[in-house]
């Protein structure tokens, strides 16, 4: 059996009408701005960083978790403002590789169901999304845990 089937001179007029009214799609146009949206993300997120380092004292190990919560606040006003799905769609997967794009989803999904009451809507539908990023995270780390816990126990 060859791998082609044969195919009707019907469906080869369509699937060549279908050829010529395809949309192209600007492959590195898009990868380009993704790229750039991510590291914009990136450039304020280290800018932040070393706000707390420089103005708090952290330290570049200390300072990732302040740098993270507020990258988080920043995405949940951007968000909130409408500003966040504009440059999800100038950027595409650059704006959802950061940690903002965590922030997104929650957020989004708690504006959505806000009309449903806090408890009933914004509670139990603002994990949904980020609730299995939370669990495989925190799985994850129980794991590299419990092999780190293993290897000093062994004499590591």
């Amino acid at each position: 059996m060859s791998g082609k089937e044969k195919t009707t001179p019907q469906q080869d007029a369509y699937q060549e009408l279908q050829g010529k009214h395809e949309i192209k799609r600007p492959i590195m146009k898009n990868c380009l701005k993704a790229f750039l949206v991510g590291g914009i993300f990136c450039i304020v997120g280290q800018a932040i960083s070393y706000f707390y380092i420089y103005f708090f004292n952290f330290t570049e190990q200390t300072a990732g978790g302040p740098t993270t919560a507020t990258m988080v606040f920043l995405a949940l006003l951007m968000t909130g403002f409408g500003f966040y799905d504009r440059i999800g769609q100038f950027g595409g997967a650059g704006s959802a590789v950061p940690v903002t794009g965590f922030g997104n989803a929650v957020i989004s999904a708690a504006i959505e169901h806000r009309t449903e009451g806090f408890v009933l809507g914004v509670g139990s539908n603002m994990f949904k999304l980020a609730g299995s990023v939370i669990l495989f995270g925190v799985f994850s780390a129980f794991v590299v845990a419990l092999i780190k816990t293993i290897y000093l126990m062994i004499g590591g």
